[in-house]
């Protein structure tokens, strides 16, 4: 299994790239917001799901863990496979998308190619308990609220040590997001 890469961007393609890793070269499919993010020559590290069909074998990249693990979770759900949870994952940030599911918005995730209303409505009975509370209601946030960010040091780190994402997710709530990575997850881990 590969876990992670760790390399060059040698060449782009529609939503998918290849990483050179000491002159071999691995091709990744990628969502949209990190395919955009990602330029030509840019030294990358991603986190990468191995899918081995019967006759094919295709790396999913990632360049947080968190989007990793959400896609894992949404490959879980019956009937969602690698290519609709990556047109789930490419609708917006990972926080995004893990809020819609958390706050039951099947409108939003039928926006994603392939995913009708049933799929929709089976992602979020699936998944709501697993992907940890709302960090807000709808897609703004509150300026009050407490909202845990996409790559964020702290949740990784969390979900690094054996957290789920939900664990994570609730563990950080209400913990000062200006304090250092490591001083929120010491609060994190107190709360536990």
């Amino acid at each position: 299994m590969i876990a992670h890469l760790h390399g060059q961007i040698a060449e782009k393609f529609a939503n998918s790239v290849i990483v050179d890793v000491n002159g071999v070269g691995y091709e990744v499919a990628l969502t949209l917001p990190d395919f955009d993010r990602l330029l030509l020559d840019d030294e990358v590290k991603l986190y990468t799901y191995h899918h081995v069909r019967e006759q094919s074998e295709e790396l999913f990249g990632f360049t947080a863990l968190e989007g990793k693990k959400l896609f894992e979770l949404l490959i879980t759900v019956q009937g969602i496979g690698p290519k609709n949870a990556m047109a789930v994952l490419s609708l917006a940030p990972v926080e995004e998308v893990r809020n819609a599911i958390a706050n039951a918005d099947a409108a939003y995730l039928t926006k994603a190619s392939g995913i009708g209303k049933k799929a929709a409505e089976r992602i979020i009975v699936d998944l709501r308990e697993k992907v940890g509370l709302p960090t807000y209601y709808g897609r703004k946030s509150d300026p009050g609220t407490n909202t845990i960010v996409a790559n964020d040091e702290a949740l990784e780190a969390l979900m690094a040590l054996g957290f789920q994402l939900a664990d994570a997710t609730q563990a950080l709530e209400g913990v000062d997001p200006d304090l250092p990575v490591e001083a929120r997850i010491r609060e994190a881990l107190k709360k536990r």
